[in-house]
């Protein structure tokens, strides 16, 4: 289901932003781009996400701001006025005029490319932080499961709709079944009445009963109205409904489908059409229910 999610967490010097958006998709398919200071907490974020969200293609955005300029790279006092010093002695030893702005500057780009002057420090957050971020991407997850779960209520009732669409035609259907046997009696009854061959009327009376109760669909929309009672009942429950509903459709497109190859009637085969448009639509929004 699709959504959209955003949380935020401050702390003293730095704002956390988290933001999530989900498309459908079967099965959960999570991507995470976080700041490379964060990739330590990657794996609690997944498993935070895969127990509120079980499914979709998410994409979460983690940034960071500092309020304050801040740097993973440090200089080493120490190491620096060492070689400093040692590098005004070899300059002195040589006759160099080490006095000069310009061999101050020269100097000084020499000693940061020395060894162990600049440093890049592992940047390690800490428990107050990893606990901000975690929250951040739990208020965006379940802003994106409150925006999901209004769109599911929205699906749901368009669903409810059109299994009453389907209902209303399949009794739409009973008063053509009447007349659709009359129909096929006074047929086969014409049919016999032209041969010239003798015909036996208790024989062809079984046989004609036999025929019709072949094209007798009242089993068939016995079974379609449960399947649309139990569709509505899982319906109604809270979480986990989008697979069973998709099972129940399909069962009901069966009966639909016997209906139609039994029906041997113009105006039963066209109600037939308009339950099967309804329910392939039924099944195309069932995909997009968790």
């Amino acid at each position: 289901m699709t959504g959209f999610g955003k949380g935020e967490a401050a702390l003293r010097n730095k704002k956390i932003t988290v933001e999530i958006r989900s498309l459908n998709s079967k099965q959960l398919d999570l991507a995470l781009k976080l700041p490379a200071v964060y990739r330590q907490s990657e794996y609690e974020i997944r498993t935070l996400l895969q127990r509120l969200l079980q499914r979709g293609k998410v994409d979460v955005f983690v940034s960071v701001e500092s309020q304050v300029v801040e740097t993973s790279a440090r200089i080493n006092r120490e190491i620096f006025a060492a070689y400093a010093e040692q590098l005004r002695e070899a300059a002195c030893s040589a006759g160099l005029d080490t006095s000069t702005a310009e061999w101050n500057a020269a100097a000084t780009q020499t000693l940061l490319r020395l060894p162990d002057v600049v440093a890049t420090e592992a940047e390690v957050i800490s428990d107050e932080e990893h606990a901000a971020l975690l929250s951040a991407v739990e208020t965006a997850a379940r802003q994106l499961d409150a925006f999901r779960t209004q769109e599911g209520a929205t699906l749901i009732a368009d669903l409810l709709r059109r299994v009453d669409l389907i209902e209303q035609y399949k009794n739409e259907v009973v008063p053509f079944e009447k007349a659709r046997t009359e129909t096929i009696k006074a047929r086969i009854l014409h049919s016999h009445a032209n041969l010239a061959a003798e015909v036996h009327r208790n024989r062809l009376e079984q046989e004609m009963i036999f025929y019709l109760e072949k094209l007798d669909i009242t089993e068939e929309k016995v079974r379609l109205q449960n399947h649309c009672r139990y569709f509505r009942e899982v319906a109604a429950e809270e979480e986990g409904v989008g697979r069973k509903l998709g099972f129940i459709a399909q069962e009901m497109g069966r009966e639909i489908n016997t209906m139609g190859s039994k029906a041997n009637e113009t105006n039963i085969q066209i109600l037939v059409v308009k339950m099967k448009d309804e329910l392939e639509k039924i099944k195309e929004q069932v995909l997009n229910i968790l």
